[in-house]
């Protein structure tokens, strides 16, 4: 947390995105390559895939883990943040719920192709951020809906505000 206004919190996003990614089809395929269905793996293999989720487990530290709490409950005007924060958080524990009761069952049908499944939906995740997260970095909270109304997406589903100075407007 201290980092994100330094860094941006796009960018942590991505970084910690793209590490995820290229950590998840690492282990996968050397399981995939090396353990198959059944058997087992050398030491070694075992080794770099413990090492590769060590990577994995940092890189959702330093971004998605800590950053999925703080962009939700920066985005939401004043007037609705508490009922916004609150939405927030109960969809992500219906998530964490649904995932961990699906997790072993998914394991047992997708074997090493698990791995796969999760990088595939970290990429579109970051993909996402790439695309249509605006950065917030060194911006007051006040300021934040402007971002938003200024964005070339989110604009037309935010609307604009009649007496709005935009950011650039504001800084000449």
């Amino acid at each position: 947390m201290l980092i994100v206004d330094k860094v941006g919190r796009r960018g942590l996003l991505i970084f910690g995105g793209i590490q995820m990614f290229v950590t998840q089809m690492i282990v996968g395929g050397l399981i995939g390559t090396n353990l198959g269905d059944h058997g087992g793996v050398s030491k070694a293999i075992a080794f770099v895939i413990l090492v590769m989720i060590g990577i994995y487990i940092a890189g959702f530290g330093l971004s998605w883990g800590p950053l999925g709490w703080l962009i939700p409950s920066e985005i939401f005007p004043l007037e609705i943040r508490s009922a916004g924060q609150s939405i927030t958080v109960a969809v992500s524990f219906v998530f964490t719920f649904l995932i961990g009761q699906t997790f072993l069952s998914m394991l047992c049908h997708f074997k090493y192709g698990i791995f796969f499944f999760f990088g595939v939906w970290v990429a579109i995740m970051t993909t996402f951020v790439y695309f249509l997260l605006p950065e917030t970095k060194n911006l007051p909270i006040e300021k934040m809906d402007r971002v938003w109304r200024e964005h070339w997406f989110w604009k037309r589903i935010v609307g604009t505000e009649n007496n709005v100075v935009t950011i650039k407007e504001e800084e000449a």
